[in-house]
């Protein structure tokens, strides 16, 4: 296989399938129905993001209103909520038009999440997945991960995770196709804006983009200036939101911010340190469901939620194995970014699973693609058929 799996020639829009609009209408109604729920049983009022956001609306960043909530940080008594700029400016539109305050959250984390969902049929098709296969690869993507977990609540915690696997999943189709470096360095950045681990991934890309050049000197800088242009602009931005609230452009706030007493304990040990390791492992991997004496009588731990009981389709993954370079560069990708992931003091809370694998899920759903013609039939399906379950589980 060549490094990547080149795309398809591009189909009009007229010549969408049957199957394809079963399943984009698949996609729309699963996810559309939790939120719609949520919105018509809940009656829940606007969130902390949607408070932030009319405050930017009026020139300001930080919010009064805020004093003693989790994730906030006290500046000489101005109060700040410890998140990055892209959920902000996902909320801001909605936070302009008081009638939609109450459920922008949920249309937020939709009109990502959706999008996000939709290209894994395609996403599974660039990455080799044939016939029938994609659309198990693509079911397996949409319904089968907690980016179906994550985009349907309008919770602003989850929306980062949502922004930034639409990001990656463009990236991957555009790896997969054209590799315009400055298509590509827009979706790194916007990534990074929701999720700043998962900037670390564009490391082996650009090393490789570059590499491939390499015959062509003239052409290896505007290559690399123009991927890392958007990056970099990306960066300062951030930079300047961070020294804006908290006078440094390396304090994120999630070093300061008040904490439930069982996540300050962990912080203490280190915002990022080794010793976060074995924790972090344990929630990713290791941690079973817990038992209760009403129904369901299953439960996950709001810390995290092995990612083999949630996902255990990811397994396929190693289908992919390690010789051919498509294979090897989403292998460095996901574990570069998942350095971080556990390193830092925690993965979550309040979830179902460990929320912050998905910075690297969109490498790890592109090598199940890559694995796709090894598959033996049975044991795949049935792997993908128990993600679904268990993912539903989790929403209901």
């Amino acid at each position: 296989m060549n490094e990547t799996v080149a795309l398809s020639k591009r189909r009009p829009w007229n010549s969408i399938g049957r199957s394809e609009l079963i399943f984009a209408a698949a996609v729309v109604v699963a996810y559309a129905m939790p939120a719609l729920i949520a919105v018509l049983l809940v009656h829940r009022q606007p969130d902390l993001m949607m408070s932030v956001a009319q405050r930017v609306l009026a020139g300001h960043l930080d919010v009064p209103s805020l004093a003693g909530a989790t994730d906030t940080v006290n500046i000489d008594g101005r109060y700040y909520l410890a998140v990055g700029p892209l959920q902000v400016l996902a909320y801001v539109p909605f936070a302009a038009v008081p009638a939609l305050r109450d459920m922008g959250g949920f249309v937020a984390g939709l009109l990502f999440g959706i999008p996000a969902a939709l290209l894994s049929l395609p996403l599974a098709r660039a990455y080799g997945a044939r016939g029938s296969v994609a659309y198990w690869v693509a079911g397996f993507t949409a319904f089968g991960t907690l980016l179906f977990y994550v985009s349907p609540f309008g919770n602003f915690y989850y929306l980062a995770h949502v922004e930034s696997f639409l990001a990656l999943t463009l990236f991957l189709l555009e790896w997969a196709g054209r590799r315009r470096p400055i298509v590509m360095g827009v979706c790194f950045a916007v990534s990074f804006l929701a999720r700043p681990t998962t900037i670390v991934a564009a490391v082996p890309f650009g090393i490789a983009l570059l590499w491939q050049r390499r015959d062509i000197l003239r052409s290896v800088v505007p290559v690399g200036v123009a991927f890392a242009l958007p990056i970099g602009v990306a960066v300062v931005a951030y930079g300047w939101y961070n020294w804006v609230r908290f006078a440094s452009p390396l304090e994120a706030g999630y070093a300061l911010s008040s904490l439930p007493p069982e996540l300050g304990a962990r912080r203490a040990i280190g915002v990022f340190s080794v010793l976060q390791i074995p924790e972090n492992f344990r929630l990713a991997v290791l941690a079973p469901f817990e038992t209760s004496n009403e129904f369901p009588y299953l439960i996950a731990n709001r810390y995290g939620l092995s990612m083999l009981l949630v996902s255990p389709a990811l397994l396929t993954a190693l289908w992919a194995g390690f010789k051919e370079r498509s294979a090897q560069l989403m292998w460095i990708a996901a574990a570069l970014v998942a350095i971080p992931v556990f390193l830092y003091y925690g993965g979550g809370y309040s979830q179902y699973g460990f929320r912050y694998s998905l910075d690297f899920t969109p490498f790890l759903i592109a090598l199940v693609a890559i694995g796709s013609g090894r598959w033996n039939g049975r044991l795949e399906r049935f792997l993908i058929v128990a993600s679904i379950a268990s993912v539903t589980f989790g929403i209901l």
